[in-house]
């Protein structure tokens, strides 16, 4: 064994699984949520209701399709998470600033976000630059900023500068813009934290475990990745053919060239990790599998049908980890095409592996991992995550022996309510961590769904209504909470 597991994982406590970008239409937060005082406003009512752990999807600059889990960067911060209410209240930006030409949506628009945040974010450049960089009581913020994270900073400026669209504003190729926006970031984040901490609730981050062809971490260092002389990945990331998909999953990642990071110590992993942890409390690893053995197809391929599991060194990766921060604040996602050597790494690493609630009633013996009798107490359990359909929608979807299973586990509730049942199954299991969806705590069916797997468009849009947190709930959910020994 590696020591002992991580003292935040091994109490017993709840949180909510919800991206910022969800957070309503509230404090100028117009096209998405932000990190402001909407966010402000939520920490507060999780703390009402005795929640403990709020965990996001990825923060990085999203990708193609607005995926947070194809991200520009493994270091950098997504841009339209700065709350332009912050700013003024800053004094980067006047009160007028605040007015709306965009509608509130219902839904999250990333194309709503850009156009009415971009020309405000140029705005509070110009007047930073006046200023001579000094924001806050302390002049200086800025240039510790740049000196602490010139090692990703650097490379980040230059890639977002040098794919900026000919037609964009000339600002958006300036390095130093870019270098603004991620300290304002880092700012607001860091404040938001410290709200989080002062009402007990940690933040739960989530690490993609690869990197997107077009990225800044391929761009400035192709020496990691498996590319050709043009750039172009020789092997790329993905699943093979199963029941539900005959073509298998090309993600088309590049491969890591696991041999410099070895010879590195891991250095540039290291880092990564530790830039991620300066934000988040715990941090949820993705594609967990992929530290024992990650699926190679041809960088040719234009499907998953032709490829090989490779090996790969996780285990020395998480014991360099362990070096430089000692027990691992890890959630390992061991999802997928587990082998035991999967689970010997996580157990070997004191880390908890996750079971999903949704997957629980389709085994008729009662031996599933996923059946709350028959988890660990050192493990995370999720009604579903937000790859999955809303229970909601997910309890219309089942065949009638699977419902019938689910009915007679989960008692006379089950039919009328099967988020509140899955909401309660997950709060009273022994797992020590309980993770419930937001959409799933309001009951909202399959339309509230943030994600499906292989759909390009339409995904990552649901939004909270400002209205879905009133005192009542949180008085409600902190009942449960108590009742199953969950409230901290």
């Amino acid at each position: 064994m590696s020591g002992p597991h991580h003292p935040m994982l091994g109490v017993r406590t709840a949180g909510i699984l919800m991206h910022p970008t969800s957070l309503p239409a509230t404090g100028a937060a117009i096209g998405i949520g932000d990190l402001g005082p909407t966010a402000r406003r939520f920490v507060d009512w999780m703390a009402r209701a005795g929640l403990r752990r709020w965990q996001m999807l990825p923060i990085g600059p999203v990708g193609e399709g607005d995926s947070p889990y194809s991200p520009l960067s493994s270091f950098a911060m997504e841009p339209m998470l700065i709350s332009i209410a912050d700013l003024v209240r800053e004094g980067l930006l006047p009160r007028s600033a605040l007015g709306s030409d965009v509608s509130a949506s219902a839904s999250a628009s990333w194309s709503a976000a850009r156009r009415w945040k971009t020309p405000r974010l140029h705005a509070a450049f110009g007047r930073f630059q006046r200023s001579r960089g000094r924001i806050g009581p302390r002049g200086d913020a800025y240039r510790v900023f740049v000196d602490t994270n010139g090692d990703w900073l650097e490379s980040w400026c230059a890639f977002a500068a040098d794919r900026a669209s000919p037609a964009a504003d000339p600002i958006e190729r300036e390095e130093a813009y870019h270098a603004f926006v991620q300290f304002v970031l880092d700012r607001q984040w860091e404040a938001l934290r410290r709200h989080a901490r002062d009402r007990n609730i940690g933040l739960v981050g989530d690490l993609p475990i690869f990197c997107g062809a077009d990225s800044a971490d391929v761009w400035s260092r192709p020496d990691l990745f498996r590319l050709d002389r043009s750039g172009r990945p020789t092997v790329q990331t993905g699943c093979p053919p199963d029941a539900f998909t005959r073509d298998g999953q090309l993600w088309r990642h590049p491969h890591y060239r696991w041999s410099v990071h070895s010879a590195d110590d891991f250095a540039w992993w290291r880092r990564r990790v530790a830039v991620t942890l300066r934000r988040f409390d715990l941090v949820r690893i993705d594609h967990f599998i992929g530290f024992v053995r990650a699926y190679e197809i041809p960088g040719d391929a234009t499907n998953a049908r032709r490829g090989r599991w490779g090996r790969t060194p996780g285990r020395d990766l998480l014991a360099a980890i362990v070096k430089d921060v000692g027990a691992l604040p890890f959630i390992a996602e061991d999802l997928g095409d587990v082998t035991p050597a999967v689970h010997r790494l996580r157990d070997d690493f004191e880390l908890p592996g996750m079971r999903i609630l949704q997957w629980a009633f389709f085994d008729d013996t009662g031996r599933s991992r996923d059946l709350p009798h028959n988890y660990p107490p050192h493990s995370v359990v999720y009604p579903g995550t937000h790859d999955n359909d809303t229970i909601a929608g997910w309890y219309r979807s089942l065949p009638k022996p699977v419902r019938a299973r689910f009915q007679a586990y989960g008692g006379t509730e089950a039919g009328r309510d099967p988020a509140a049942t899955m909401t309660r199954l997950a709060f009273t299991s022994p797992a020590d961590t309980a993770i419930v969806q937001m959409q799933d705590l309001l009951g909202l069916g399959r339309s509230a769904r943030m994600n499906v797997p292989g759909r390009a468009r339409g995904n990552w849009r649901w939004r909270a209504a400002a209205s879905d947190l009133g005192s009542r709930f949180a008085d409600a959910l902190r009942t449960v909470l108590h009742a199953s020994g969950r409230l901290n």
